[in-house]
């Protein structure tokens, strides 16, 4: 939003009008979420998006024709056998998107989202509408993006740090070697703290929307390290390492008194099983179990998307008769 909200400051300051395109609603199977939004220029340029497809290319085009004319519309979307086909966009759900068109007289309400979430503050963006001769209300809370701290800065984390910078996370790297935590292998990461692990550690700043992640160079850096947030309000902490080792040191943790329902919620070993081996895939099974923990997915068991071919021969079956 932060971008979006920057560009829309920058557009209408100058005279331009622009049209952002927020879904407002959503039930069933959809593209996107409530609250994707997707900015429209006056020459069809895009910034973010609805998901893709035919309703991205409609919402769009309805765009263009409405900067014209300087006025907002609700659009409903109905994602089944009559709409989508040719795109491969029937995901059988119902969508709700407002476009508002917007000007110089929005510039300050942006100025302020922008200002807010550049300087980690949280927002809210809030409009009216009408749909269906009803007028509603939308409200969203804009919060600065969860921050990751990665305790390691050898190969997983720099992988790891390049991959979460992408995903929208803030990231922090601890480590002690100066030659490792420089700018060149960390160029997106928002502080590279040098210092001792575990005490780094200690006196960071966890709360409830902080994700940790240890994937030190040793045994003994990270236990260390777990120790230090084991008992921290962190939404998430996780280990990398085999289970034999993740059992030594959870063994020693819990000899040392940390209570049990500490210990039970790291994420050890780390990440989802994606048979990763390389550098890059181990950094995406992490980066994976961190969007699950984040969109609220991680307790249900991780499976493919893909329609089992049982149930794909029930629906050919059904087809045929």
């Amino acid at each position: 939003m932060k971008a979006i909200a920057r560009e829309i400051v920058r557009r209408c300051s100058h005279g331009e009008r622009v049209a952002l395109c927020t879904v407002v609603g959503t039930k069933g199977s959809t593209p996107q979420a409530r609250g994707a939004k997707m900015l429209v220029l006056a020459g069809g340029q895009t910034l973010g998006t609805l998901g893709g497809g035919c309703v991205e290319a409609e919402v769009r085009s309805q765009a263009i024709k409405l900067l014209s004319t300087g006025t907002s519309k609700a659009l409903r979307f109905s994602l089944d056998h009559d709409y989508g086909w040719d795109d491969g966009l029937i995901c059988g759900g119902n969508m709700e998107i407002f476009i508002d068109v917007l000007r110089d007289r929005d510039v300050d309400r942006f100025a302020e989202i922008a200002d807010a979430l550049e300087q980690e503050r949280s927002a809210t963006f809030e409009f009216r509408y009408a749909i269906d001769e009803r007028e509603q209300r939308y409200i969203e809370d804009l919060g600065p993006p969860p921050v990751l701290v990665i305790a390691g800065a050898g190969h997983v984390g720099q992988a790891l740090a390049a991959l979460a910078a992408e995903l929208e996370f803030r990231v922090d790297v601890i480590d002690d070697r100066v030659e490792y935590l420089t700018e060149a292998r960390f160029p997106r990461a928002r502080a590279r703290i040098i210092g001792e692990i575990e005490s780094a550690l200690r006196e960071y700043p966890i709360n409830a929307d902080t994700y940790v992640v240890i994937v030190t160079r040793g045994h003994r850096n990270d236990g260390r390290a777990l120790a230090a947030v084991v008992s921290s309000p962190a939404k998430y902490v996780g280990l990398i390492g085999s289970k034999r080792k993740i059992k030594a040191i959870m063994d020693d943790l819990a000899a040392q008194g940390v209570d049990r329902s500490s210990l039970l919620r790291v994420h050890a070993p780390i990440g989802f099983d994606i048979g990763a081996v390389t550098v890059p895939e181990i950094a995406l099974s992490i980066a994976a179990e961190l969007v699950a923990v984040r969109r609220g997915c991680a307790d249900r068991a991780v499976e493919p998307m893909k329609i089992q071919p049982a149930q794909l021969e029930q629906w050919l079956d059904r087809e045929r008769r």
